[in-house]
């Protein structure tokens, strides 16, 4: 096509956008495979929210609703989108908005989807238009009617997501939010506005409860969660709650609702302690996160607990290191770390000196060596209950920093 495109024009049969001369569809259609993946490449990369799986149920709809509408767009540039074909496509931008409110995220997330969509299709018209010398006062009109396009997909989505907050549905997920940030209130609420909250949320109050912290934008399948789970996945650390025990049942669950990043289950509490049990679920995600604790993307708090202990509080572990470890400061470092990885496996095997050897990879000479400079430096000490349990328990802890738990 080396004529300029100027004076044939379709109409687009919807959205208040200008007459277009109908062989810029020619120009467009065969660019919207290769335009689909650069759309979507640029979404998932500017907004996290949508950078999960691409192959994941929600990454499905993200690629169907693109093809969806840079298709729809070039149909009505050829004139052949009406009726019940604009009828369709409006109410399939009505439920994208109206699963954004289901998935509780914010409207913001998608109208910077279509901000992105509509620059990255401008980009592509701009490299592709001068090879068909299409004139300056078509790219005009063409520029208005992609950018009118996008701003009608934005308000019918945004249509779609208000109906659905407004939904019973919605009504109920907001009051369980609120329940929830009221269970883990400090200090507790009273029994009395517990229960008044979860009557009105339909929600029962059980006799203890499970916290479970999820790794800062992790995707959640809600489908997934069974009924009685407590949300709130808007929250910077986003987290959830469920009725007690941690069950195999419960744990698949989590699985499922949560495939792609790591989450941390708390322990069992009654409601009036909720937050404790979300305090130690995101104690054990963030040591789970540096490696000292070695998990999966699950991990359970009931299998970590005297980790979780020792270093609940580092400070105060520093400070206890210093004092029980004190006898040591006259020695360099590196002579530093064989007496105390020596003595450690002492206080936690009383094994023989070729027991002790074999752990650590040396001859029992070098261990009985070793354990006679202790007795030099640590003297009574070694024989006293309370100084053995104080330094056993700095060196653990030391441990657990250094490496993974095992």
């Amino acid at each position: 096509m080396t004529q300029t495109l100027d004076h044939q024009e379709g109409r687009i049969p919807a959205g208040p956008v200008p007459p277009l001369p109908r062989e810029l569809a020619i120009m467009m259609r065969p660019e919207l495979p290769g335009l689909t993946d650069e759309i979507i490449a640029e979404i998932r990369r500017h907004i996290p929210e949508y950078a999960g799986p691409i192959d994941s149920p929600y990454g499905q709809v993200l690629r169907a609703s693109v093809e969806r509408q840079l298709s729809v767009f070039v149909d009505r540039v050829e004139g052949g989108a009406a009726g019940r074909a604009a009828s369709a496509d409006e109410d399939a931008c009505r439920r994208l908005g109206e699963l954004e409110a289901r998935e509780g995220r914010s409207m913001e997330c998608l109208q910077a989807a279509f901000r992105i969509s509509g620059q990255t299709a401008w980009r592509r018209i701009m490299k592709v238009a001068p090879k068909h010398e299409v004139s300056p006062a078509v790219m005009a009109r063409l520029a208005d009617a992609v950018f009118d396009h996008m701003d009608r997909l934005a308000a019918l989505a945004l249509d779609g997501y208000v109906q659905a907050k407004r939904s019973p549905a919605a009504v109920t997920e907001e009051r369980r939010r609120r329940l929830l940030r009221l269970l883990l209130d400090r200090p507790p609420a009273s029994p009395a506005a517990i229960r008044e909250l979860a009557s009105a949320a339909g929600w029962t109050v059980p006799q203890e409860v499970v916290l479970v912290a999820i790794q800062p934008r992790g995707r959640c399948v809600r489908g997934a969660l069974d009924g009685d789970v407590l949300t709130d996945l808007d929250d910077p650390a986003p987290h959830l709650l469920f009725p007690g025990p941690v069950t195999p049942g419960r744990l698949a669950m989590l699985r499922a609702a949560i495939p792609e990043h790591r989450a941390a289950v708390g322990l069992p509490v009654v409601p009036s302690r909720a937050s404790d049990s979300l305090r130690w679920a995101r104690q054990a995600l963030a040591l789970a996160a540096r490696d000292v604790l070695t998990a999966g993307p699950l991990v359970q708090c009931e299998e970590h607990l005297s980790t979780l202990w020792l270093l609940s509080d580092v400070q105060l572990l520093d400070q206890l290191a210093r004092r029980q470890l004190a006898p040591f400061n006259g020695l360099t470092p590196a002579q530093a770390d064989r007496l105390t990885e020596t003595l450690r496996e002492w206080l936690v095997t009383r094994g023989t000196a070729a027991e002790i050897a074999e752990r650590l990879h040396v001859h029992p000479q070098t261990v009985r060596y070793r354990m006679r400079q202790l007795e030099r430096i640590l003297g009574d000490r070694l024989r006293d209950p309370d100084s053995r349990f104080g330094i056993e328990v700095v060196l653990r802890a030391m441990r657990y920093r250094r490496h993974p738990a095992e």
